[in-house]
């Protein structure tokens, strides 16, 4: 049996990692901040039908990432149900309420994105990380693996949302500090980063990518989907880069190729 904890597996892309662990044989704890078990057409509710439909077991597990007091009891949940954890994947993330320049961005929307997008996410890990840790010295084998989801924004400036690109470029640090620290476990930590995604959060801008792919800023000349992020993470799963922690595996597009 293989275990997944994905956090913000309620849609988009964290949706889409979800079913895919669960096509190649992950049981899935799903994470969110809600979940309805009376709107079984939406949300984690909807995801878990999904998953058990694929034959693979499905646990909802409610909660804020930023909350940090949540951390312990969403974890517990996970090895409660499951009795470890094979594969954490960090996804949970927002935007911006409102795109404002960074001459004029609050700290208000400064403090909710990198309390979600980094903050809590770090600590989380921590939890995670040292889960895997007492499981490698119990003796279980294999060793267990973390992925971090980022961003191009990790890198790529956009001044019209700069408290996301801040958040994205502290997580991409966390997922080297976490490579780092557990390697000698024998615990692979790996970053993926989305490029241009069709999700709900890239929705209110959708004319605007449009546009710009159209107009060549993605050379391979379409939007990124949620299940080509997806099958990079079941790639990370099956064990595809054992010998590679601490890799970026950017999925953009192209959108890392240095162009004239």
């Amino acid at each position: 049996m293989s275990v997944a904890f994905i956090t913000g597996a309620s849609r988009g892309i964290g949706r889409a990692i979800a079913l895919e662990l669960a096509r190649a044989g992950f049981d899935v704890a799903g994470n969110s901040r809600r979940f309805d078990p009376q709107a079984p057409n939406t949300g984690l509710a909807e995801v878990q039908q999904r998953v058990q439909e694929l034959g693979r077991r499905f646990l909802p597990v409610p909660g804020d990432v930023a909350d940090l007091d949540n951390h312990a009891t969403m974890l517990q949940a996970v090895l409660d149900a499951f009795g470890g954890l094979d594969l954490f994947v960090s996804n949970a993330g927002v935007a911006p309420e409102q795109r404002l320049d960074l001459l004029v961005a609050t700290p208000e929307s400064y403090d909710r994105v990198l309390g979600v997008n980094a903050r809590g996410p770090f600590f989380l890990a921590q939890k995670v990380a040292q889960q895997l840790v007492n499981q490698v010295e119990a003796g279980n084998s294999p060793a267990g693996k973390m992925v971090f989801v980022t961003s191009i924004s990790a890198e790529v400036s956009s001044p019209s949302r700069a408290e996301y690109c801040v958040s994205k470029a502290a997580l991409s640090q966390t997922a080297r500090l976490f490579a780092q620290r557990l390697a000698g476990h024998g615990i692979g930590v790996y970053e993926i980063r989305p490029g241009i995604i069709k999700t709900d959060m890239t929705a209110p801008v959708r004319e605007q990518y449009d546009r710009l792919i159209a107009e060549g800023l993605v050379p391979q000349k379409r939007w990124g989907t949620p299940e080509d992020v997806a099958r990079a993470v079941v790639a990370i799963a099956r064990g595809d880069f054992d010998y590679a922690t601490g890799a970026v595996i950017e999925v953009s597009g192209g959108m890392n190729l240095r162009r004239l």
